[in-house]
């Protein structure tokens, strides 16, 4: 059964949704079965999160909120888990940059 899920977070990493960061989130993005997709908006335009190029050309800064939203038999979790890491810093806090 399908369903869909949908959720927003804040950015606070310090440099926004920049290389590493993207990278992350599209590693995470590709191990869901569900289409997920982000926006810096949420009328949108909502991009594809299993796209490296595109989640970069987004650019969203700190302080700015990421909309996220998924549909297939995992949206649930596919949504939960991008927003506990962007709420982790993307797993980055403390690391010296």
């Amino acid at each position: 059964m399908s369903e869909t899920a949908e959720g927003s977070v804040v950015i606070t990493h310090d440099v926004g949704l920049h290389a590493r960061p993207s990278v992350k989130l599209t590693k995470l993005a590709k191990g869901f079965t569900s289409s997920l997709e982000i926006a810096g908006a949420a009328e949108g335009p909502w991009i594809d999160a299993k796209s490296i190029v595109k989640v970069m050309a987004l650019k969203a800064k700190q302080h700015s909120t990421l909309f996220v939203r998924a549909a297939g038999v995992d949206a649930e979790a596919a949504v939960a888990a991008v927003v506990d890491l962007v709420r982790r810093d993307f797993d980055e806090a403390g690391d010296g940059h």
